[in-house]
């Protein structure tokens, strides 16, 4: 398992925030209970199995919705 700090453009509003996150446990993947946008910093925390995705399938998903990633660190 892996761990993801994304950065984001800044959020407009919660319901931006519920969106992504949302979202990111639909992914297969994604540790489901792990996802935690925080609204006033514009950033995505979550875990994920890199065998089934990477930082960048996650990157994708929420640009996808619309949304800017500045960048990504995964540890």
């Amino acid at each position: 398992m892996k761990k993801a700090t994304i950065q984001l453009e800044t959020l407009a509003c919660p319901s931006c925030a519920l969106k992504i996150e949302g979202a990111a446990k639909f992914l297969d993947g994604v540790v489901k209970d792990s996802v935690k946008v925080l609204f006033n910093s514009s950033k995505v925390k979550l875990d994920f199995d890199e065998e089934k995705l990477s930082v960048e399938d996650i990157e994708k998903a929420i640009t996808a919705l619309g949304y800017e990633v500045i960048k990504s660190q995964v540890k």
